[in-house]
């Protein structure tokens, strides 16, 4: 059977630390789906169309990463792609506390799928997109918090 992972987040943009995320993650599974999840009530720096084409183009290349926007529940989409784990990284002590109340409330709603968490490189733990958005929006060079492909004018095209 193909072990298939989920990555969901919102990645408003996409930042070292996520592609890191995933490219380690391909060592322990045979696919991964980054998974763009959409917000109907939370509006984004990026539209979708932005991030999923910014995404796709780090990934270029690679046969065993998909990237697809989601709506709903995280669980539902696993179970809809095949998917039993979920993949969530982890850069701080605050970052786990969230993720593990996420992954308990999951794991209460489809208890076949388990959330792994993998620890961001020291090197990534500060980066956010919080942080990146924040230093894009004020004309920021933020080339060395985002994938070595894409650049400013990738998120605006």
């Amino acid at each position: 059977m193909e072990k298939i992972a989920v990555f969901p987040g919102s990645f408003d943009p996409f930042t070292i630390g996520h592609e890191e995320i995933v490219r380690r993650g391909l060592g322990m599974f045979d696919k991964i789906v980054v998974a763009v999840g959409v917000n109907a009530v939370k509006r984004g720096f990026l539209n979708i169309d932005t991030r999923l084409r910014v995404i796709k183009k780090v990934f270029e290349g690679e046969s065993r990463v998909s990237v697809v926007c989601y709506s709903g529940l995280t669980v539902d989409f696993c179970e809809k792609v095949g998917s039993r784990f979920i993949i969530r990284g982890l850069r701080t002590a605050a970052d786990f506390e969230y993720e593990r109340s996420v992954g308990q409330i999951n794991k209460a709603m489809a208890s076949s799928i388990e959330t792994v968490f993998l620890l961001t490189s020291p090197e990534h733990t500060f980066i956010s997109s919080t942080i990146v958005r924040d230093v894009v929006m004020n004309g920021g060079d933020a080339s060395k918090f985002l994938p070595t492909n894409v650049t400013r004018e990738d998120l605006f095209k």
